[in-house]
């Protein structure tokens, strides 16, 4: 059996536990958990060689004395020893109750072994390793790779030596003096990364804590200690005072700040939580600072009465006071026996006429041991260090981070952390060595030991609320633990008294929530649960969430429940189909309804893990497959599409291979044209036509969405924008909302550049402000801008832009978000802000470039080729627009009508006017190939350009002219006066 509060195990026979004293009612069976423990192999070598020259007597004498000894060494450590096999031993350390030490408890064990097995007249080799296991019911105590990377270190050890692995070391380091080495194993592909133990100090601790940090945001706690010390010292007064608060949230740190500058005497002693004879090893700690040799020979000698003895002990500290103030810090005195800590109360009641201060250190769980510790005394406090708010955790990592962790990455490390400061240096160590945000060894121990502190209630409370998530709710807790928790109110208030868990607002109507306090204490709670545990307690956990109907997001958040229990049950070598398909219907609803609401990242994500449950013979596998093409096409993944598309015309079904077709032609174009080009029109008129025969709308807005593509590559907004017009209505009649989302994205691009006036893009600016939804308000806001640049309002069409760029960013809109941010650029070309304009282009051009993205790139070469030209550099400007025009399809005439004119103007200014006039010309004649208002408006600016340079004002005029009037007649006011003064100045 096991003891539900202390954890203590002992036989059924027992009516109590023979460690704390509880009804052995309060006891439960063991049951199988994950944790982390420690492992110790020890073999004996040259055994059989013994035994040939021993006699079987004394052999027998001299092995029983091996297996006491070794038995006394480990258990005093506190472990556990699984097995005697010949002449070895495995103990593990972790189990059945973790302590955050328990890696330094099996290295001091295994190095006391070493010095025992020698002291026999017998040589052993020994290997220590670190990891997860499986420990509970059964003979077998705990079951792993961990166990069989113990015992390849131990036959790796040369005899006489200890070999740890590196996650023990990581652990113990500072304790230690080790040296590398390298262990081929049997099994493992990859060499095994030990040290050999070379000496060991068995007074520091695994890990020091650094005391050296900068202090942050404890100015009211430290004002508070100082005001203690002057007090007593003032008064001549013995106080007590108690610092609590979990562990690593900074307790030593702050009292390291408080006896920096403290002109007293000071003495220090620490409570262990083990050992022999540790009442009193506190006090021996400080007495021994103090010279009191007498009082510690009386306690060493036993005889005396404890109110003799705390005579003793509290004359020492006030003759020690006597001659200057005195403090006395005691750490981690809930570890403290009981005798030690009325030892305190004493000292406090009664000492008189002499300065001392008493400041100990705790955790909260003193207080279930001492509930009413300094209550009731005048000169006693107790305050409790709270975690740091964000700006101090945020100001801590500005001090400590001296390896420019990126913004994701220190993000990540506040949110874990959430104030400890020892979280936020551990996580800090690590991903400085290149490692994920996870608990980190040291912190994942120190974890695991609270929780194995919990009494079984408490720990089942707090298990079950770790599968919800970081917030969990009461009726969710009740639930998982099939209504059998008649005091779950109270256990959950004892969890916010230990500082495990805080009141939170919840999502679920009438019920209460909780949060952990850190999201490491959910993690570590819900890595002890087995897997085959975890999997049955989210199938129940997403039952009972179904009842919940009108939670925001239900669809998600049970598929994702759902998701992890069929995980569990594969990787247990139990795959549940039917709860995957039912988990895969869930999460593609959850993406198409984060489609309709314009989120096409989360889009993607959902439906990318419905298709991962779905087999390849699915009827709903096209559908899902066809909402993920939709959710991509606007974050710019192309290999992704490429895959899914041939996975489609891989098809047995001729309408499912259309689909494929038609997703590959469109995706082509993007990337390369000229490899597609003349197919497209052909292979969308015939999708259109078998599609429209089956009713297949959301086959029929493909259709048209292939032919958008086809007639914005040629700058053809007016088709363009009908063609898109047709695809978004069918999507929405197919109920495709990621389709619909993909194609309103581009409606801005022929509503811009085509023949469209101020009233119309007013028009399409209020049919996105109703449609809602993060999507639609960017294009409503790059449509503001717009109109703001046709009026003149170039601030505001700047402000407009980035509102609207930091959506897209927001959205990982991927192609689209490159080219959006373009738009800023020609605006800052009038503003005359023209290295600013040069730098968002050449980021454009390298990203595209990243992606492949033949198309936009080859126009944006050129509009920086356009910028640099105004900045002075036409050698530069004209070599760029030239590989612009050759980059791109003989069907983008856009790039043409750029490229030409501007090389006519580099031309034109090196007197060059006839070759000049010809590329303006060529200029025009391509401009008018498309219905870009703007473009034909530009190449009559360039051949008025050259015109004028040669000298021919009046045609140069007419052309001037025209500039204005196609400018007036779409409202584009502003480019209508530059216009004119240009007109004047000619």
């Amino acid at each position: 059996m096991v003891c539900a509060i202390c954890g203590r195990e002992s036989v059924e026979a027992f009516k109590f536990c023979p460690e704390c004293g509880a009804a052995a009612g309060a006891a439960t069976p063991a049951r199988e958990s994950r944790r982390v423990v420690t492992i110790i192999f020890c073999d004996l070598t040259g055994s059989t060689a013994l035994g040939d020259r021993t006699d079987p007597e004394a052999l027998r004498a001299t092995m029983r004395g091996y297996y006491d000894e070794m038995r006394t060494i480990l258990e005093r450590h506190g472990g556990t020893v699984e097995k005697f096999v010949g002449d070895a031993v495995m103990a593990v350390f972790g189990v059945p109750v973790a302590r955050e030490d328990d890696a330094l408890r099996a290295v001091r064990a295994a190095w006391e072994m070493r010095s025992a097995v020698a002291r026999l007249g017998l040589q052993a080799r020994i290997g220590v390793n670190t990891g997860e296991v499986v420990a509970g019911e059964g003979d077998t105590l705990v079951t792993g790779d961990a166990v069989n990377v113990a015992a390849r270190l131990e036959q790796a050890a040369e005899p006489g030596e200890v070999l740890i692995a590196a996650a023990t070391r990581s652990l113990v380091r500072d304790a230690v003096t080790t040296r590398p080495r390298e262990v081929t194993a049997k099994g493992k592909p990859q060499p095994i990364a030990a040290f050999e133990l070379v000496d060991l100090d068995p007074t520091a601790s695994g890990v020091a804590r650094r005391l050296d940090t900068p202090l942050v945001g404890r100015a009211r706690e430290l004002a508070q200690l100082r005001q203690a010390y002057q007090s007593s010292a003032r008064e001549q007064s013995c106080h007590l005072f108690t610092l609590l608060g979990t562990a690593g949230v900074g307790k030593s740190r702050l009292v390291a700040e408080l006896l920096e500058d403290l002109d007293a005497t000071i003495a220090r002693g620490r409570c262990l939580d083990y050992g022999e004879g540790i009442t009193f090893w506190p006090v021996i700690e400080a007495l021994k600072q103090l010279g009191a040799h007498e009082a510690v020979d009386a306690i060493a000698s036993g005889s005396a009465r404890s109110n003799e003895l705390f005579l003793t002990i509290r004359n020492a500290f006030e003759d020690a006071a006597r001659q200057r103030p005195l403090v006395v810090v005691f750490d981690d005195i809930h570890w403290g026996e009981p005798t030690f800590l009325d030892l305190l109360d004493h000292i406090t009641d009664l000492s008189r006429g002499a300065p001392i201060l008493l400041l100990c250190i705790a955790r909260p769980e003193l207080l279930d041991d001492r509930p009413g510790w300094g209550g009731g005394k005048l000169n006693a406090t107790t305050t409790l260090l709270q975690p740091l708010s964000a700006d101090e955790s945020s100001a801590l990592l500005d001090a400590l981070d001296d390896a420019d962790v990126s913004d994701e990455l220190r993000a990540r490390i506040l949110k874990s952390a959430e104030g400890n400061p020892l979280f936020v240096e551990e996580m800090l160590a690590l991903a400085r060595d290149g490692g994920d945000i996870h608990a980190p060894s040291t912190i994942h121990a120190l974890l695991q030991a609270r929780l194995d502190r919990l009494g079984a209630a408490e720990r089942g409370v707090i298990e079950r609320g770790s599968v919800e998530g970081q917030i969990f709710h009461r009726g969710a807790v009740q639930e998982l633990g099939n209504g059998a928790a008649p005091n779950l109110d109270s256990d959950l208030v004892g969890l916010v008294r230990k500082e495990l868990i805080r009141p939170e607002r919840g999502m679920l109507p009438g019920d209460d929530a909780y949060r952990f306090r850190h999201l490491l204490i959910r993690d570590v709670a819900y890595d002890g649960l087995p897997k085959e545990v975890r999997a049955d307690l989210h199938v129940r956990f997403a039952e009972w969430l179904e009842g919940h109907a009108d939670l925001v997001e239900i669809d998600e958040i049970v598929g994702y429940h759902l998701e992890q229990a069929g995980r569990y049950r594969r990787e247990l070598g139990r795959p549940d189909p039917a709860l995957e398909l039912r988990c895969a219907s869930l999460l593609a609803t959850a993406g198409n309804k984060a489609a309709g609401r314009g989120d096409l990242p989360a889009a993607d994500n959902l439906l990318a893990r419905a298709l991962a449950l779905m087999p390849p013979d699915d009827p709903g596998r096209r559908r899902v497959l066809l909402e993920r093409i939709a959710a991509l096409e606007t974050t710019g993944d192309a290999e992704e599409i490429f895959v899914m598309a041939a996975e489609l015309e891989a098809s047995g079904s001729a309408d499912t291979r259309m689909h494929g077709k038609v997703t590959r032609l469109q995706l082509g174009v993007r990337l390369d044209p000229a490899s597609v080009f003349d197919e497209v029109e052909s292979a969308a008129n015939e999708a259109l036509e078998v599609f429209s025969a089956l009713s297949d709308h959301h086959g029929v807005a493909r259709a048209w969405y292939l032919l958008f593509w086809f007639n914005w590559l040629q700058s053809r907004s007016r088709p363009a924008l009908d063609a898109l017009e047709h695809a978004i209505k069918h999507a929405e009649r197919a109920g495709s909302h990621a389709l619909a989302a993909s194609a309103s994205t581009y409606l801005i691009g022929p509503l811009v550049n085509g023949p469209v006036g101020p009233s119309e893009l007013q028009a399409h600016i209020e049919r996105l402000r109703a449609a809602g939804g993060p999507l639609a308000t960017s294009s409503a806001l790059r449509l503001e801008a717009h109109l703001a640049r046709l009026e003149g309002r170039l601030d505001d069409a700047v402000r407009l832009n980035e509102e609207a760029d930091a959506i897209d960013v927001e959205l990982g809109r991927g192609v689209s978000l490159v080219i959006m941010r373009q738009w800023n650029a020609e605006v800052f070309i009038l503003q005359g802000r023209l290295d600013e304009t040069i730098s968002i282009f050449r980021e454009s051009v390298g990203e595209l470039e990243a992606m492949g993205e033949t198309s936009f790139l080859s126009t944006s070469l050129i509009r920086l080729a356009h910028v640099l030209y105004l900045r002075g550099e036409p050698e530069e400007a004209e070599r760029l627009a030239i590989e612009g025009e050759a980059m791109g399809a003989s069907e983008d005439v856009i790039n043409f009508a750029w490229g030409r004119a501007l090389r006519a103007m580099v031309l034109a200014d090196r007197g060059e006017f006839e070759e000049a006039e010809s590329l303006a010309r060529q200029a025009e004649s391509y401009a008018y190939k498309t219905d870009f208002s703007w473009a034909h408006a530009a190449a009559h600016e360039t051949l008025a350009q050259v015109l004028a340079s040669g000298g021919r004002a009046d045609e140069a005029r007419r052309e001037r002219e025209r500039v204005i009037e196609i400018y007036e007649s779409y409202g584009n006011a502003f480019e209508a006066d530059r216009a004119r003064a240009l007109l004047v100045e000619l």
